[in-house]
């Protein structure tokens, strides 16, 4: 079996160390440093090669990209999508850590999005970054994933914000 796994915004690929531990090895897993580049067709074409054939996971940002994914009919076995952006079909959704970062920069935007999990240096990822990538999930509309819908399961963590779960 073939796993990819896609980190969010202010996090990089450390963020699934325990997730590759427990899938153990005998698993391919797939968990790249994607390139953060605030460019949908820049993070498609980095990821869409690792995500061919493969169970893809993938949680906020990474979620996002893996319907975007679906939607661009790249063919992976199945997805389990963590909390993506979802447009205007949940209207603010994003507005909280949004917030967050024009208030607290990169921590704060974190700590929001990730809750108190996530510490700093669990990224790399500038200011500079956060904002271009946080610009391009806030621009984000979903669009039908075709013949993959049946493969893809949406989950909302027990803690989120109210706007996740409406």
């Amino acid at each position: 079996m073939k796993v990819a796994l896609i980190h969010g915004v202010a996090t990089d690929s450390r963020v699934w160390a325990g997730t590759i531990t427990a899938l153990g090895s005998s698993v391919e897993v797939h968990c790249p440093d994607r390139p953060q580049s605030g460019d949908m067709d820049t993070e498609i074409a980095a990821l869409a090669p690792l995500c061919e054939g493969a169970f893809v996971i993938g949680v906020s940002g990474g979620a996002t990209l893996g319907l975007e994914l679906a939607a661009r009919g790249v063919e992976f076995t199945g997805a389990l999508l963590h909390e993506p952006a979802a447009g205007s079909l949940a209207p603010g959704l994003l507005d909280e850590v949004t917030a967050a970062f024009q208030r607290d920069g990169v921590a704060g935007f974190g700590r929001a999005l990730y809750g108190p999990a996530w510490t700093p240096e669990l990224t790399t990822a500038a200011p500079e970054t956060v904002a271009g990538e946080l610009a391009m999930f806030r621009a984000f509309e979903p669009r039908p994933v075709g013949t993959l819908a049946d493969r893809i399961t949406l989950t909302v963590g027990q803690r989120s914000s109210p706007a996740r779960h409406r």
